[in-house]
């Protein structure tokens, strides 16, 4: 069985974490996978929309902690570089995510655990099952969280509720992760892929290269100074407004119809 399925329809990309029976833990042929994965949808100009999301029942139960199980005996210098590549790995991914120029959706059911989170939040936009829960769990090893976890998680719900999440790594579900921003589309059980497909394709079939300088400005914004946002807002802008997509939108405004993005 592959561990890492990619369903195309149109310019959507779905990428399915396909280890039901252990919960989709991310194990190191699904972790080498996605990374090459992530790499070619970046590159395909055809897709204009990536959606995340879980075989069966759950999104993804964390690390192969069974994997793992099986290196401890090692001096720990070895230990330590078999685990310093791996989260390189797992560091290139979320890289690649998030300089990706177009969206990305984590598309929640079930258990989101661990590496499940990081992945979850590195997305751009999550939409969860109300059968959904998530816990950081990396306390519950004795760890530390990875995967860009203790970057996102306090811009995305402050930096006292994210010290609770690591700090006990209680599990809560998904009406909590809505009320404290991190899940940004709660629908009814049984609706998620239904109500996943209408967003991706709202999505595919909007201004693509906006969404790329949209996501550029928003990321950067938290590094950035005021000024220095002010400026690489007025690049962008200029940018897309030399592009067809504005000029499409601006046409459709005039016209009183819905415009027909090309992504351009």
């Amino acid at each position: 069985m592959q561990p890492l399925l990619v369903e195309r329809d149109g310019a959507i990309a779905t990428v399915i974490f396909n280890r039901p029976a252990s919960r989709n833990a991310l194990s190191p042929t699904m972790r080498a996978s996605l990374r090459e994965t992530m790499l070619e949808l970046e590159s395909d100009d055809e897709v204009r929309c990536v959606v995340m999301k879980g075989a069966g029942e759950h999104f993804m139960a964390g690390g192969d902690l069974k994997a793992i199980s099986g290196v401890l005996d090692q001096p720990a210098a070895a230990l330590a570089g078999q685990f310093l590549l791996r989260l390189h790995d797992l560091n290139a991914i979320m890289i690649t995510m998030r300089r990706m120029a177009k969206p990305i959706i984590a598309s929640v059911a079930g258990a989101t655990a661990g590496a499940g989170v990081s992945l979850a939040l590195a997305a751009d936009l999550i939409i969860a099952d109300e059968s959904a829960f998530f816990t950081l769990a990396y306390c519950h090893l004795g760890t530390t969280p990875d995967g860009g976890a203790s970057f996102q998680l306090p811009r995305v719900v402050g930096v006292k509720k994210a010290m609770e999440i690591a700090l006990l790594g209680d599990r809560f579900n998904a009406h909590a992760a809505a009320s404290m921003g991190l899940v940004n589309q709660l629908v009814p059980t049984g609706t998620l892929a239904t109500a996943t497909a209408q967003l991706a394709a709202r999505l595919a079939n909007g201004p693509t290269h906006a969404y790329a300088n949209t996501k550029r400005l928003l990321y950067r914004s938290r590094e950035n100074t005021f000024e220095a946002q002010l400026q690489l807002e007025a690049e962008l802008f200029v940018d897309c407004a030399t592009g067809a997509d504005f000029h499409e939108g601006i046409s459709a405004f005039v016209d009183k119809r819905r415009p027909e993005f090309s992504g351009s």
